[in-house]
């Protein structure tokens, strides 16, 4: 009787096919050309779109990308002729805020927060949510890429569109929609933040020692860090983008430094420039929030140190104050538990009592003192 198998055996086996590659319009959340600030209609596919703006030479294309594989950024890369170190940090992620030139092509990456709603600090293992936003902007397109769940898009595009006056700036002008958008968001975690870093002090100078909970702190100060790490490292591209003439790390990059000032993309025309100095104004004022929380969580660990260190040496007092007190009845019990046949008052009907009493008012005046110097 033949044996019954379950798929295939012996010389049939054969190896799983390879699973198709995923198209990169799967990746695509929106794309849509822009002329004079009026996005034209049709044209979703990013390669038709492209194809349509160089042959007509008018409006940008702007295509939204969310969490890209490698095959998927090769595919678009290829199309708008972006470089290949631009596609392994937009792949890979995990990239801290930077800006860097790749000849005619600005590379922007942002951090985006999230604030936590919780109900109560000792119950909450986040407080902050990070995402990251990377924006590829050049003479006729602007590409942003979006990683994680918390990157505060919505609603961007469909503000930029009902601004015609304002998206006809062009693809630079996009990029600071973004970024303006971005750093409203850091103002508001900030905002949100400040409650919990007051309760936090209220808790740890109210509370006493032994319902000193110092974790939750640790957990502020780690969520204030991750913050941290989304805003300083953001304040050297904008200001660059808002007009100082310091250039910013550029990869492969042919053009010289007198050209920076003229980039191509229009992010040193003067209007952007206005544009994204309110944005570095507020990105300042965050930076500024987020160095005194840093600092105030720093002072509240130092604080509950201090207290515990404290509440340790009175305990320490307070073990060596009864200590002492125990030292005298148990030295007097001692001498008179040593058996000696001739030893003072042995005889004598009243020494029991008598002894009684001298352990007990030598104890008295000990604790007197030891009171009266807040050792007990």
């Amino acid at each position: 009787m033949p044996s019954l198998h379950w798929g295939p055996s012996g010389g049939d086996r054969r190896a799983d096919p390879p699973l198709p590659p995923i198209p990169a319009n799967r990746a695509v959340v929106d794309c849509g050309v822009y002329v004079d600030g009026v996005r034209q209609p049709g044209l979703r596919d990013f390669a038709n779109a492209y194809r349509h703006v160089r042959e007509t030479g008018e409006g940008f294309v702007w295509l939204g990308l969310h969490s890209p594989n490698e095959k998927q950024m090769t595919t678009v890369a290829e199309v708008f002729g972006l470089h290949h170190l631009i596609v392994e940090d937009l792949v890979s992620a995990h990239q801290r805020p930077k800006l860097e030139l790749y000849d005619d092509i600005v590379f922007l990456v942002l951090r985006s927060i999230h604030y936590i709603d919780h109900d109560s600090l000792d119950r909450a293992n986040d407080i902050v949510d990070a995402g990251e936003i990377m924006l590829i902007s050049g003479r006729d397109f602007v590409i942003t890429v979006r990683h994680g769940d918390h990157t505060q898009l919505a609603g961007v595009r469909a503000a930029l569109e009902a601004r015609p006056e304002i998206l006809r700036h062009g693809p630079a002008i996009v990029v600071h929609g973004v970024a303006d958008r971005v750093v409203d968001s850091y103002v508001d975690v900030v905002d949100q933040m400040q409650p919990d870093i007051d309760e936090l002090e209220e808790r740890i100078f109210a509370a006493s020692t032994a319902e000193l909970d110092i974790d939750v702190v640790y957990l502020s100060q780690r969520e204030v860090l991750e913050l941290r790490r989304a805003v300083l490292p953001l304040a050297p591209p904008l200001a660059w983008l808002s007009g100082n003439e310091r250039p910013p790390v550029a990869r492969h990059l042919e053009l010289d430094a007198g050209h920076l000032t003229e980039l191509i993309g229009g992010h040193r025309e003067a209007e952007i420039r206005r544009h994204f100095r309110d944005v570095a104004d507020h990105l300042s004022t965050v930076i500024d929030m987020v160095n005194e929380y840093d600092n105030r969580l720093g002072s509240l660990l130092q604080a509950a140190a201090t207290k515990v260190s404290i509440q340790q040496s009175t305990d320490m007092r307070k073990i060596s104050a009864w200590a002492a007190l125990a030292a005298v009845p148990t030295m007097i019990a001692g001498i008179y538990g040593m058996n000696f046949e001739f030893m003072p008052e042995l005889k004598w009907e009243f020494s029991y009592p008598v002894v009684l009493l001298v352990m007990i008012g030598v104890c008295a005046l000990l604790w007197r003192s030891l009171h009266r110097n807040k050792w007990l």
